[in-house]
């Protein structure tokens, strides 16, 4: 029996392609994952918010062990502290560079000890900010190659791009005793980067995830499919306790900050069952654009 490829596909992911009568227009699938309903716009505005959630620091915090979170209400940056200087991980906008220094400063710790500057994508709201991170702190700054020349055509204020370290897929960076492997993860970009390290809290390692955006652009080729294929096997075999991402949506920041300080509350970021919850979301959404560019070709 031929079965169309729209419910295969919502079959093998738990997903329910809703259909454009009530996803809204045809170019705009919707998928129900969990009992909630998601569509390329919703998880857009989920992810960036209004200009303000842009722009306005959320409350600096310790996530665990030597990572603490500096960025926005919407655009995550990282602090990952060591005895020998510091790496930050997204700049986000040029223009939120000092709202970033505020919050590491808030957090005892000084911007110009950052030695390392990383990044997830090459992406204005994720990496803009590189130039100024560089002029501030001298950090050096690295990337994985295939993102370097959409990095280097991002220069705000005329700026050029600092690139001082190529990075290849595997690659470590490694600074003070604390280690990240750099994942591609490619799809969103070309050199979408997965950033994986080990944290230590109460003598215990936890395997720490900080993905990049696993979100399919609207118009699915060949090569994106491709990546995409390769990109959510690679992803969902990292070893994880600790999801984060680039979006402090992904990972549900704000609900699990509530909870930090709370009398018998273990950190609420250590959430290994949640590890796969982005990418269900964002597979069941690449599956559904598939189905829907393919026109309701059947699956033979």
């Amino acid at each position: 029996m031929k079965v169309t490829l729209s419910v295969a596909l919502a079959l093998a992911f738990g997903a329910t392609i809703l259909g454009a009568q009530q996803g809204g227009p045809p170019e705009t699938p919707a998928v129900t994952v969990r009992g909630q309903v998601y569509t390329p716009r919703t998880i857009l505005a989920r992810n960036m918010g209004t200009d303000a959630d842009q722009t306005t620091a959320f409350t600096p915090h310790k996530v665990i062990g030597n990572i603490y979170y500096v960025g926005t209400r919407t655009l995550s940056s990282y602090l990952i502290t060591t005895p020998q200087g510091h790496i930050l991980i997204n700049s986000t906008y040029e223009r939120n560079v000092p709202v970033i220094k505020t919050s590491v400063e808030q957090l005892g710790f000084k911007f110009e000890d950052i030695k390392i500057l990383l990044g997830t994508h090459a992406h204005g709201d994720h990496q803009e900010g590189d130039a100024l991170v560089k002029q501030m702190t001298g950090a050096e700054v690295m990337a994985m190659a295939e993102d370097v020349p959409a990095l280097q055509n991002m220069r705000p204020g005329g700026k050029e791009h600092p690139i001082d370290r190529q990075l290849k897929d595997g690659e470590t960076v490694a600074l003070g005793g604390t280690t990240l492997r750099a994942v591609l993860t490619a799809g969103h970009t070309r050199g979408a980067t997965t950033w994986t390290l080990q944290a230590q809290e109460d003598g215990k390692p936890y395997n720490v995830v900080i993905a990049s955006s696993l979100r399919a652009p609207n118009t699915l080729t060949p090569p994106v499919i491709e990546e995409f294929e390769r990109t959510f096997k690679v992803f969902r075999a990292l070893p994880c306790d600790v999801p984060l991402g680039d979006h402090p949506a992904q990972y549900d920041m704000q609900a699990k900050h509530s909870y930090i300080g709370k009398a018998g509350v273990a950190n609420p970021f250590v959430a290994g069952h949640a590890c796969a919850q982005e990418a269900d979301v964002q597979e069941a959404m690449f599956r559904a654009q598939i189905a829907q560019q393919a026109g309701g070709a059947t699956a033979r």
